[in-house]
């Protein structure tokens, strides 16, 4: 067996280093990063279609935390989403949330809309008005429904008519 030299000892040691910082720039960078510390809120939902942990929590466009935890509850069956919030923000108790979508193919994120009662929400708090996700799908379909269904209410599946011959001019006298 060969021994190393210590040049290549010392350069699969940089490109390691090298590798690891670049990963760790791109997690910190991107806004993906877990954050540890903030306000833990909790808010169920009825659907949450593709909202994954790490997604945004915006106000007004802003960012302000991430969605950290997910999971279904047993005796309801909703997704229970674990929110975490910027501590400095008051955020009154008749905040709502509603699951958004960033695009026609963009990815979700939850805005928060805060209401304006005296008493805030708390650490270990749950935002009890919630909108869940819009399924373009399922727009999709009834909108399909509903013009075929309009379509049908004209006579749209009826054969076409032929159009009445017009009378033929009568010879000039």
């Amino acid at each position: 067996m060969q021994k190393r030299s210590l040049a290549e000892i010392l350069t699969g040691a940089v490109v390691l280093a090298v590798a690891i910082a670049f990963l760790a720039y791109a997690i910190t960078g991107s806004g993906r990063a877990l954050t540890t510390s903030g306000l833990s809120l909790t808010a169920r939902f009825d659907r949450i279609d593709g909202l994954a942990p790490g997604a945004d929590i915006r106000i007004a466009g802003v960012k302000v935390g991430q969605v950290v935890g997910q999971r279904i509850d047993p005796s309801t069956f909703l997704a229970v989403l674990t929110l975490r919030v910027d501590a400095t923000l008051r955020l009154p108790s008749d905040t709502s949330a509603e699951i958004q979508s960033e695009g026609l193919l963009g990815g979700k994120y939850i805005a928060l809309v805060p209401g304006g009662s005296d008493r805030f929400l708390r650490d270990g708090g749950e935002i009890t008005i919630t909108q869940s996700a819009v399924s373009l799908e399922s727009l999709l379909g009834r909108f399909i429904f509903s013009v075929t269904e309009m379509n049908q209410g004209r006579g749209g599946d009826q054969p076409a008519q032929p159009a009445p011959t017009p009378p033929a001019p009568s010879a000039p006298r």
